[in-house]
């Protein structure tokens, strides 16, 4: 039987929206009540992507929505001139049975444009991001075979949640995890001992933008510490994706830092293996692990003094009790990196520098 949560999770509507802004949508239209994934909506109006709403209502709800729709559709075209349009279904206009491709056609609209059947009502948010895959392969904007890539790296970040993330339990109190001068301190003492480290990042896709800062901040506060550099900034992926990690990437080795690469941005919940060779093959003392931490087994990190930083405070938990020493949380990360095109400084990255 599926485990039921009784904490938030998240929403398959706006997966479906981070998914489009990825896929270079430049506007998105969701068809339902004003309200409805506000806070997302306006955070990714940050990020490149424009969000409008039909703002259905009562009337709406019992007479249906697509002359609204189609209007709003027109409307879009005329004033902002898009690239590609994408129209995301909602709770209410699933529920009231809305045809959205039959709108999308009647509008009489020449930009291209795809409708996203999806709704708040999954218990996984992966359910929103193949619901904007699928039409946008039927529609040729990414290829077959990426299709299945995204299917499978999707699998494996769900796989990994489940085991050893935030949806590892039924319930998980949310931690603002160790404090940061404290790990900071011993991260820094064991760098200078001349003992062997590994700092490695396995981050989700933009939030590399800040978490690539606390490689850079170890390696300007030791420089010479004997320290292995690891990154999950191989360019594969969706088109937004590719990009931050090239820049990344150029910007990490303009500042002196180049690290060797294991795996792609979106690919974080299925790379444990692959670090966990790496960290195999070099036999460090401790680590520092930052982004998605739980990727890597507690068994690959057996015997090890880790030190890992995340953006989710129930994860804090889960670490713990998998053996890391120190687990730190970068609050409101995610607000921090949409909209950036450079590396972001970090809470932990700024506080080492200030204990060095």
């Amino acid at each position: 039987m599926t485990m039921r949560y009784v904490q938030p999770r998240p929403s398959s509507i706006v997966a479906a929206l981070y998914t489009l802004r990825d896929l270079d949508v430049d506007l998105a239209i969701l068809h339902g009540p004003s309200g409805c994934s506000f806070k997302h909506a306006r955070l990714l109006e940050e990020d490149g992507i424009r969000v409008l709403t039909t703002s259905l209502g009562d009337e709406e709800f019992i007479f249906g929505g697509q002359r609204l729709l189609e209007d709003v559709l027109r409307y879009a075209e005329k004033e902002f001139a898009p690239k590609k349009i994408a129209v995301v279904g909602t709770c209410v206009s699933m529920i009231i049975g809305e045809d959205m491709e039959a709108a999308i056609e009647a509008s009489g609209i020449s930009t291209p444009a795809i409708a996203v059947n999806i709704h708040a009502g999954f218990r996984e948010n992966i359910d929103g991001v193949i619901a904007a895959l699928e039409p946008a392969a039927t529609a040729g904007w990414i290829s077959p075979e990426e299709l299945e890539r995204q299917r499978r790296v999707l699998a494996a970040a769900n796989a990994t949640e489940r085991a050893r993330g935030a949806a590892c339990k039924t319930y998980i109190a949310p931690s603002r995890g160790d404090l940061k001068h404290m790990a900071a301190a011993e991260l820094l003492a064991l760098a200078r001992s001349g003992k062997r480290g590994l700092a490695i990042m396995n981050a989700k896709k933009e939030t590399a933008y800040m978490f690539a800062d606390e490689l850079l901040a170890l390696h300007d506060t030791v420089p010479d510490a004997n320290i292995g550099y690891l990154a999950n900034l191989e360019e594969r992926g969706l088109p937004k994706v590719r990009g931050d990690a090239a820049a990344i990437l150029a910007q990490m080795r303009e500042r002196g830092v180049n690290p060797a690469l294991c795996g792609a941005l979106d690919e974080y919940g299925e790379n444990g293996a692959a670090i966990a060779a790496k960290i195999a093959e070099a036999h460090p003392d401790f680590i520092l692990l930052v982004g998605v931490p739980h990727a890597v087994t507690p068994e690959a990190l057996a015997g090890i003094t880790v030190f890992s930083v995340t953006n989710g405070p129930r994860q804090v938990a889960p670490l713990k009790e998998q053996g890391h020493a120190h687990v730190m949380v970068e609050i409101d990360l995610h607000p921090k990196t949409l909209g950036v095109h450079e590396i972001v400084e970090s809470e932990f990255g700024a506080v080492l520098r200030s204990v060095a």
